[in-house]
C-alpha cells in the first residue's frame, strides 16, 4: 500500500524505469529494428512494447481488442502509430498510474509470450 495521502498521486513510471522494467521481464530483448529513434521490446522476436525516448508515450498490446478500443474511446489511450489493428494502444507516460502502466506493461509481454509455440514458451524462463 502507498503511503500517500488521499489527495495525493504517485508520480508516473520515467522513461528510465519503463526500460527497466520491460528489459527485466523473462526473455525480453531490446532493439531498434525501425533506427535509433525507437526502442522495441520483443519476447520471443514479437513485439509487445516500443517507446520513442523523448516522445512521453509508449505502445503497448492489450489482451483485448475490444478493451483497446474503449480505452482510446473514453480518452485514456490512443490508437497506436503503424499499429491499427489487434488491440494495439498508445499511452501517454505522464497521465499514467505507476502500478497501471506497469500492469499494462506485464499485459502486454503476457499476451505475446502467451502467442508464440509452447516449445518457444518454455525456453524464456
Amino acid at each position: 500500500m502507498s503511503d500517500l495521502t488521499p489527495d495525493q498521486t504517485p508520480a508516473p513510471m520515467t522513461e528510465d524505469q519503463i526500460l527497466a522494467f520491460c528489459d527485466g521481464l523473462p526473455g525480453a530483448a531490446r532493439s531498434q529494428p525501425f533506427g535509433p529513434g525507437t526502442d522495441v521490446w520483443k519476447v520471443g522476436d514479437k513485439i509487445f512494447a516500443l517507446m520513442a525516448p523523448g516522445s512521453g508515450r509508449v505502445s503497448l498490446k492489450c489482451a483485448d481488442p475490444g478493451f483497446a478500443e474503449m480505452l482510446i474511446s473514453v480518452g485514456r489511450a490512443g490508437k497506436a502509430p503503424y499499429l491499427p489493428r489487434g488491440g494495439w494502444i498508445a499511452l501517454e507516460t505522464a497521465s499514467q498510474d505507476p502500478e497501471e502502466m506497469a500492469h499494462r506493461l506485464r499485459e502486454s509481454y503476457d499476451t505475446v509470450r502467451a502467442s508464440l509455440p509452447r516449445r518457444v514458451q518454455a525456453t524464456l524462463d
